[in-house]
């Protein structure tokens, strides 16, 4: 059913497969651990591909169980992820947790501009069309930056902890770092999220200045800072693959 394939006679930790569904082939990547205890399925980014982990040894017919029993909710998840596409007039982003929809200017020149038509959220956007991708990308980069370096500087004065710089980038899973160093690092994508999520992934990194673990201490430290953060947890995972699937 699924079209398991070795990648070569000899003996590897990867197998090759794929997966078909709502009518679309995925390629499949099955990855050994000798670490593993359980299966674990994820969706990569932009919802292109599939990633299974599995325990070393494990036969293909547990496999095959496993992809059949969790067929509905790789359905539903796909669903979600391929909502997103290519941004263009009238279609909406999220900003801050609440959708905009997208109007065109006319305007070559000019920053994208959030503002409200007949009670409707708006993102107004300058340019040529093909070009809005960008303007709303470089908008929301903007956004990050003003939410999270303010959050930074908060929790990061509460635990007395200096930060010795904050960097944005556009990664494919992860949403933030934090090295010994004091640098922290995160994705500008979570200017998608509502408000209390960026509080909370600015409060995470911030923690790990005081914790570089994820134990018990770091969590109460998560806490203290961000009183939400089980909300944003469970918030992140339902929808983080949402906002990595956004192209711009």
């Amino acid at each position: 059913m699924f079209g398991f394939g070795r990648t070569s006679p000899r003996k590897t930790t990867a197998r090759l497969a794929a997966i078909t569904v709502n009518g679309r082939e995925l390629p499949l990547t099955v990855r050994e651990n000798a670490r593993a205890t359980r299966m674990t399925l994820r969706i990569e980014p932009g919802g292109q591909a599939l990633k299974l982990t599995v325990p070393r040894g494990l036969p293909d017919r547990d496999v095959d169980e496993f992809l059949t029993r969790h067929h509905g909710w790789l359905m539903t998840r796909l669903a979600r992820v391929t909502e997103a596409g290519p941004l263009t007039q009238d279609k909406t982003i999220a900003i801050r947790g609440v959708d905009h929809r997208i109007e065109m200017t006319g305007k070559l020149r000019g920053l994208a501009e959030e503002t409200e038509i007949d009670g409707v959220p708006t993102l107004r956007v300058s340019g040529a069309e093909e070009h809005v991708g960008r303007r709303v990308s470089d908008h929301l980069k903007r956004v990050a930056r003003r939410e999270l370096d303010a959050a930074v500087r908060m929790h990061a004065a509460t635990l007395g902890k200096p930060v010795r710089a904050i960097a944005y980038k556009d990664t494919k899973s992860r949403w933030g770092s934090c090295t010994s160093q004091g640098n922290l690092a995160f994705s500008w994508r979570i200017a998608m999220a509502p408000d209390f999520v960026i509080d909370y992934l600015a409060a995470h990194e911030v923690a790990h200045l005081k914790e570089m673990n994820h134990g018990p201490d770091f969590w109460a430290t998560c806490l203290e800072l961000c009183p939400r953060t089980k909300e944003a947890k469970r918030w992140l995972k339902q929808n983080g693959s949402r906002l990595f699937a956004v192209t711009f």
